[in-house]
């Protein structure tokens, strides 16, 4: 059973930063690709970043790039989401998710297991 456990998540001010951990079970974790994922209310789930743990190649919305980073731990089996210089925009429920075969690195549908997700939220 592939289990997904984010964790990490919590208030900061404006400029602030986080990192955020996804630690994956019951896979193998060098054959995977990790989305990192983020929804507000009301809104559609929208992709942050990604990576190949096998090659380390990494993607990012233009709304993060240059402030966030993702990276993995193949000995831990985890994956981070580096936070940098925070806006109040960037709050939202961020969630990590798991796919073995993921041709567009954006779409959620192309990822199979998915994280409980953890809050993160930007004060002014």
């Amino acid at each position: 059973q592939v289990r997904l456990v984010e964790s990490g998540g919590g208030s900061v001010q404006a400029g602030g930063s986080l990192r955020l951990s996804c630690v994956a079970s019951g896979i193998r974790f060098r054959s995977i690709f990790i989305g990192w994922f983020r929804q507000s209310p009301g809104e559609e789930r929208e992709a942050v970043g990604s990576i190949s743990v096998s090659d380390g190649s990494t993607s990012y919305a233009d709304s993060v790039k240059g402030r966030f980073t993702v990276s993995r731990d193949n000995a831990k089996n985890t994956a981070y989401l580096q936070m940098n210089s925070l806006k109040p925009e960037d709050t939202a429920m961020y969630f990590c998710a798991a796919g073995l075969y993921v041709a567009d690195r954006t779409r959620p549908q192309e990822y199979s297991w998915w994280g409980q997700g953890t809050q993160v939220t930007v004060s002014s």
